[in-house]
């Protein structure tokens, strides 16, 4: 503008912050409500369920619905450098969804629709808000059954399960998360939207870009649609339970079983466990037993007889001191309800540190012996349960609740169990995640060509790194 002489004049104009800017794009999007910046609300969303993972202080939750809404909220934080932490329900247990200071949360728990069930071909579209349990609960009204269920299956969502590549008790025959996804509607860093994967049973066209963005923990995309892979509803599973007065002799039971059959189900808990379950809801669990192994076995008719036999015959010959098959609804459904329990009951016992490891069967046994020699030794309390059939194991490590010297011996016996697993030739984790937690040991698990492949990866897909920064990537 001119002044009356003539001379120029600067004016002064209020500068928006990029934060700013990006929940005004938000609040355009979305509608009423669904953009919140309450100070009280925020620390809802603030962190997942793991301890001892940093969170940070969001601007923001936005909670979009669709997938355009989705793409209008990238857009305004890419043009503006805004990080944005996705996040499902929340029940990540590595820090996966834990807030950055100065990031916006976008949650899509209120995108839950199912979009589409084909029975023909095999599959549901499903927008990611939707827990485990409703998905399957809506495909059964199909005669559909979608296979994986972690243990957290009641409130986990389906968003959250690609995202981590999620596992589960059946995983051991029919697979993890990625083994059941063909296809998935991704929002990309810039906002764009892009279908991945196919319809298809098979398919080879291009890179597998559907399976890099499984597992990969919101650092890649924003995943809005999921087509899933169903199948038929297996026969009603026969359940064996073995009892062992010694740990190793369950390694090596669980070993031999996957050597003979494949079961539906193989889960173990260690005396810890047990008497976490048994103290927590009293079901009549034998807590003097050192290790029990839940088998089922959902191959219909003499064949699946067969091999409910042949397991008891495996654990008998293994040490187990009681083996017994039940094919009691009720019963099995209660001893399944056991090993769902064991979090939410070690967790009343104080506080606690959940730990992942994938080995080989073969070193089972030897991995269950060092981690109560780490409980030793550390002064916690461990308590190991997991799918022994896939080698993944959950060793729990139980503080005092705010006993700050307990929880810094508790997270040195967490990286001995991590050194444990990488020792016998292992993951440091089997379907929980890198997130926050496990960057450094990630690190020591990745050669450097390896490591290098995935910060450049990671560029390709989001250039600003504005998806997640700080989660997932190896970091000494």
């Amino acid at each position: 503008m001119l002044s009356q002489c003539g001379e120029a004049v600067l004016t002064s104009l209020p500068l928006v912050s990029p934060e700013d800017a990006v929940l005004a794009a938000c609040a355009v999007a979305l509608a009423d409500g669904d953009v919140v910046t309450d100070p009280d609300r925020l620390p809802t969303y603030q962190r997942d369920r793991s301890t001892g993972t940093p969170a940070g202080e969001p601007i923001a939750v936005v909670f979009p619905r669709t997938t355009e809404q989705v793409s209008a909220v990238m857009k305004a934080a890419y043009e503006h450098r805004v990080p944005v932490v996705p996040r499902g329900a929340g029940s990540g247990l590595t820090g996966g969804s834990n807030a950055l200071d100065g990031s916006l949360i976008l949650c899509v728990e209120r995108m839950r629709d199912v979009l589409l069930v084909d029975q023909i071909n095999g599959y549901v579209e499903t927008q990611p808000g939707i827990f485990n349990t409703e998905l399957r609960d809506h495909v059964a009204k199909h005669g559909m059954w979608y296979a994986p269920d972690p243990a957290s299956k009641d409130f986990c969502s389906i968003g959250g399960n690609v995202n981590t590549n999620a596992g589960g008790l059946c995983c051991v025959k029919y697979g993890v998360t990625r083994d059941a996804v063909l296809g998935l509607e991704v929002v990309l860093a810039d906002g764009r939207i892009t279908q991945l994967g196919r319809r298809t049973v098979k398919g080879v066209a291009g890179y597998d870009l559907t399976g890099m963005m499984v597992g990969s923990e919101g650092t890649f995309g924003i995943v809005t649609m999921a087509r899933l892979r169903l199948r038929p509803i297996p026969a009603p599973a026969t359940t064996v339970v073995a009892v062992f007065a010694d740990i190793s002799h369950a390694g090596q039971a669980a070993a031999d079983i996957m050597l003979a059959t494949t079961p539906s189900m193989l889960e173990v808990m260690d005396r810890a466990s047990i008497t976490a379950v048994e103290n927590w809801r009293p079901m009549g669990l034998d807590t003097s037993a050192e290790a029990l192994l839940l088998i089922q076995i959902d191959t219909p008719g003499d064949a699946g007889n067969a091999d409910a036999t042949l397991v008891q015959e495996i654990c008998a010959r293994a040490g187990a001191a009681e083996v017994y098959q039940s094919e009691d609804p009720a019963e099995a459904e209660m001893l399944l309800g056991a090993r769902r329990m064991i979090i939410p009951a070690l967790e009343a016992q104080g506080d606690w540190l959940l730990d992942d490891v994938a080995v080989p069967r073969s070193e089972l046994a030897r991995c269950m012996r060092e981690f109560q020699e780490i409980a030793e030794r550390n002064d916690v309390l461990i308590a190991t349960f997991g799918h022994a059939g896939d080698g993944n194991l959950h060793p729990t490590i139980v503080t005092p609740r705010g006993d700050s010297a307990a929880a810094e011996r508790a997270m040195k016996a967490f990286g001995e169990i991590l050194d444990v697993g990488l020792a016998c030739g292992g993951s440091i984790t089997g379907e929980h995640g890198v997130g926050s937690l496990k960057q450094h040991a990630l690190f020591q698990e990745l050669d450097e060509p390896s490591r290098d492949l995935h910060v450049r990866i990671k560029d390709a897909w989001d250039p600003r790194g504005i998806l997640n920064p700080g989660k997932s990537l190896p970091r000494w």
